[in-house]
């Protein structure tokens, strides 16, 4: 009898608790969550809310990571950057713990002033007044194409440059 008590307490067990108020970024391809949680500017950045990460979830299409942020709404900016690095996300905004709002990320067809171009050389990292600008020539893998330079990059290199 001792054994099934267990059982049954670990059917009970919760592995993130439930957010209040905040973001849930869900079906983040598997092993990504650390570089979106970077490209959020979560982790070397002083924060104050609570910031939960699943890695390698058993879920019906495989493995995905999950995040959960506590008292963090995204804009349509750190959307955008998401889905550079996980174009398959989907994003939920939590209130009162009930789900008010749930969509999947879009791949925008330019990405302007939030990657920056790779290329040393290129005219948008040298000092000019110029918003870097990419086109999103590839879904799998995402693939942006500088506007200026004309050099493209995919997968890490995206990751490794966003602004």
């Amino acid at each position: 009898m001792g054994e099934e008590k267990k059982i049954e307490e670990k059917r009970k067990e919760i592995k993130i608790t439930p957010i209040k108020q905040g973001t849930v970024i869900d079906h983040i391809r598997k092993g990504q969550a650390l570089k979106v949680l970077r490209i959020l500017d979560l982790i070397d950045k002083d924060i104050d809310f609570i910031v939960s990460v699943a890695m390698n979830v058993n879920s019906s299409m495989g493995k995905k990571d999950i995040l959960k942020v506590e008292g963090l709404e995204l804009v349509n900016e750190e959307l955008d950057k998401i889905s550079l690095i996980a174009p398959e996300a989907t994003v939920n905004i939590v209130r009162n713990y009930e789900v008010v709002r749930k969509h999947r990320v879009e791949l925008p067809k330019m990405a302007k002033g939030i990657v920056r171009c790779r290329n040393n050389n290129c005219i948008s990292n040298q000092n000019e007044p110029l918003i870097p600008e990419f086109e999103v020539v590839g879904k799998d893998p995402v693939t942006l194409k500088c506007e200026y330079c004309e050099r493209e990059m995919r997968g890490e290199k995206i990751s490794d440059n966003v602004i």
